[in-house]
């Protein structure tokens, strides 16, 4: 007997958020209109997050890893076990709102030039999250949570807008009466994939533990020739960072990390070097405004602590 063509998998990977990653499930489960598999892989969670996948949510595939394998490996290891024509990568702290599933699969069947989509994104407050980008240059990897950048707001500063594309109307809120706007990378808390993209360019690459893989999983797509969209009418609540504000010191690693990583591979040594020796001079001068704040007995546990964080990424090199 075969078995039943699935439309979607959903593939979760999930580390210590167990009370979000049970809503996450939830409005997974409240949802109707599309033939759809879960997969959660659960990266060693110390919270039974695994424990009550299993106990509350039996339908659900649950992988439980015996060590942290990091967001790409995780992700790749729900894909292999995966049937659906399209696969959505969703981050647990997130709440699928409606029809958005049953409307993104709608969307990909009647457009097959569209290799991937990100749905809009809102914050628990209902706010409007930023989710679609451009490629970075040297100049905006600068400004994305650097020091540079808390000190230069995004809203005053012309690289870290156009990066986020805050130049360009959003699709029907700017009254454009279109429903898509092509994009070149979506951020990856919710990433529909076409399954014959996957086939044909591979899944995420796993020498980024986190972050940036999206971006560069969406730069290999289009570089394959498939399109990349922002679908504003799926609509999804992300409540943003649950996992990774866990630890600050490796959150902040991991990103600048994977960025440089990301700019030696598409720009070469050179331009990945002088990023690489930017950022951490950004935040060795951030440590000594710390020190200096400590000393002058402002708000000193939250000094050392910072102080803490940016020493770790300091010793760390951002060696990619």
């Amino acid at each position: 007997m075969s078995e039943i063509p699935l439309d979607l998998s959903v593939i979760i990977v999930s580390w210590n958020v167990r009370d979000l990653l049970r809503d996450c499930l939830h409005s997974l489960e409240a949802h109707t209109g599309v033939a759809l598999e879960v997969i959660v892989v659960d990266n060693a969670s110390g919270d039974g997050s695994a424990a009550m996948v299993a106990d509350e949510f039996p339908r659900v595939r649950a992988i439980a890893n015996a060590a942290n394998a990091g967001f790409t490996v995780a992700n790749n290891q729900g894909f292999e076990l995966s049937r659906g024509r399209y696969v959505l990568f969703l981050n647990p702290d997130t709440r699928v709102v409606g029809d958005a599933l049953a409307t993104m699969v709608s969307y990909m069947d009647t457009h097959e030039a569209v290799g991937a989509l990100g749905p809009q994104l809102r914050y628990g407050d209902g706010s409007l999250q930023s989710s679609r980008r451009r490629f970075p240059n040297l100049a905006t990897a600068l400004f994305e949570s650097t020091p540079l950048a808390w000190h230069w707001p995004e809203a005053r500063n012309p690289w870290a807008r156009r990066y986020r594309m805050d130049d360009v109307p959003i699709p029907l809120e700017g009254g454009q009466g279109v429903e898509d706007q092509e994009v070149d990378w979506v951020v990856g808390a919710a990433l529909l994939a076409r399954r014959a993209v996957i086939d044909r360019i591979g899944g995420f690459d796993q020498g980024f533990f986190m972050y940036s893989d999206e971006l560069d999983w969406c730069r290999r797509a289009k570089q394959a020739g498939w399109r990349i969209v922002y679908f504003p009418p799926a609509l999804i609540i992300h409540y943003e960072g649950k996992s990774s504000e866990q630890s600050v010191a490796a959150r902040h690693i991991r990103f600048h990390t994977s960025r440089v990583r990301y700019f030696r591979k598409y720009s070469g040594p050179l331009a990945a070097g002088f990023l690489r020796l930017a950022l951490l001079a950004m935040f060795a001068a951030e440590w000594m405004l710390e020190a200096i704040k400590r000393v002058l007995g402002s708000k000193p546990g939250l000094r050392r602590e910072r102080m803490a964080a940016y020493g770790l990424l300091l010793k760390s090199g951002l060696r990619a």
